[in-house]
């Protein structure tokens, strides 16, 4: 509490009342008696011919601290709840939705958890790099259990805190042992990536990624801003289904991105959080880091579980580091887990251990690739969907096909900033200012109503 301190000469009136206007007015009070004015802390003593007053002021030490802005993604959740119009849609948030438009938790996973409960496993502290069991199902998903990489022991893995947690570790690590090395991030790109560097102090840079023209991919703006970059830099990629515009490279544009990223001595590091959960396939997400790792290259690769397990609330992740040899994994390993004990100590268990059961165990495993396959389905289906209602209500020719050719969770639907205001102003339809929608929380009942909305507001607002 801090507290301040005033004294008023009573032989001095008009200098006294006019501090204590003055006081009023910061302090907001209402009335001119002293014992109203200066509260219950007022204190009175003659002195000299003197009248000294102290006051004690209530001052936050935390008033220099201003609002922040609302989130961009989960702030859109927050609206989105607030809105009684039965017809509203929370297309802001990059959640499964069953064609409900529910949560869905996976069959897969309520075994794995009956599981830990006939085991009666404990609830005892991880390790700093969390489960071992855990760990090594993770680098084999990524690499494919038979990779060399894996065979040499060359990968370095840790647990983390979901995508953003196991970003936040890699940041770190580039900060403390790169210093003053630059990340390139495509534009644009997921909201909450530029954040996490600049908390790290880790500088960044954009590179071009999408054509607002052909609402495509601006391949050859990418690969010079790549050649552009100072030598050594860290290219940050999105390993399938780019957040937010579900463009993604071909696997020739893949083999480009590779050669210019060498040529640079650029180190790569891929953002893979939705492994499986885009085409279905668990091998074809992975293709992109497959490819570097075949060329030998040393890279960094952050993964979630959030979205192909739908483990959203256990915040489940690992960043892996593969080294050009078994000792180098080693000593990266021991800084990874050094940077993680001051920031979270340890990871949590039970997502972790979901993981472990469900990779683990063969039957699960298949049970798991049926239910993504399903899931990513689904997503398909609304896409088509949403693809032929547009098409069907479009009277001017339009080529919508670029819906078709995105992939994953998300629509970049050529919107911008005003015209998804009045997605959201007029029709009820949630989801962030860049244009980006998430099919995930889409149902097929609701594509026809989408279409009208962005119809709507593509030719109606400029």
């Amino acid at each position: 509490m801090a507290s301040t301190m005033f004294s008023l000469a009573s032989a001095a009136p008009s200098a006294s009342f006019s501090l204590q206007d003055n006081l009023k007015s910061k302090l907001k009070l209402g009335t001119t008696s002293q014992s109203a004015f200066f509260g219950k802390d007022f204190a009175k003593a003659k002195s000299n011919g003197r009248t000294t007053m102290a006051v004690s002021v209530n001052v936050s030490r935390f008033e220099g601290i201003t609002m922040a802005p609302p989130d961009p993604i989960l702030g859109v959740s927050e609206a989105f709840k607030a809105d009684t119009n039965e017809l509203k849609l929370n297309l802001g948030v990059g959640a499964y939705r069953t064609e409900d438009l529910q949560p869905y938790v996976l069959n897969v996973v309520k075994k794995a958890e009956n599981l830990m409960l006939e085991r009666g496993d404990n609830k005892e502290y991880l390790p700093i790099e969390g489960l071992a069991a855990f760990n090594k199902v993770t680098a084999e998903l990524l690499f494919g259990a038979d990779n060399p990489v894996i065979q040499q022991q060359r990968v370095a893995t840790i647990q983390g805190l979901s995508g953003t947690g196991s970003l936040r570790i890699a940041a770190a690590l580039i900060e403390r042992y790169f210093p003053g090395s630059k990340v390139l991030i495509s534009s644009p790109t997921w909201g909450n990536h530029k954040n996490i560097f600049n908390d790290a102090r880790v500088p960044w840079s954009e590179y071009r990624y999408y054509d607002p023209k052909t609402v495509g991919l601006d391949f050859a703006g990418m690969i010079e801003d790549i050649k552009a970059a100072p030598e050594g830099s860290f290219i940050l990629l999105h390993g399938c289904a780019h957040n937010p515009t579900g463009i993604d490279p071909t696997i020739e544009q893949w083999e480009k991105i590779a050669d210019v990223i060498q040529e640079k001595n650029h180190i790569p590091f891929f953002d893979v959080a939705y492994q499986g959960f885009a085409s279905g396939s668990l091998d074809e997400d992975a293709s992109s880091v497959r490819l570097f790792a075949a060329r030998g290259m040393e890279l960094l690769v952050a993964q979630s579980y959030s979205k192909n397990l739908g483990l959203y609330g256990e915040r489940i992740g690992a960043i892996n580091v593969l080294c050009s040899s078994a000792d180098a994994a080693t000593r990266v390993k021991s800084q990874l887990k050094r940077l993680a004990r001051p920031m979270y100590s340890n990871p949590p268990i039970h997502g972790a251990r979901i993981v472990a059961n469900v990779v683990g165990i063969p039957e699960f495993f298949d049970e798991w690739k049926q239910e993504m396959e399903m899931m990513a389905g689904r997503i398909k289906s609304v896409r088509q969907k949403l693809y032929d209602s547009l098409s069907a209500k479009d009277k001017s020719g339009k080529d919508w096909s670029y819906i078709l050719k995105q992939i994953g969770m998300f629509s970049f639907t050529g919107l911008n900033k005003a015209q998804s205001e009045n997605m959201t102003n007029k029709w009820h339809v949630y989801m962030t200012k860049d244009g980006r929608i998430s099919l995930a929380g889409l149902s097929a009942a609701k594509c026809e109503y989408l279409a009208d909305a962005i119809i709507d507001s593509y030719y109606n607002v400029s």
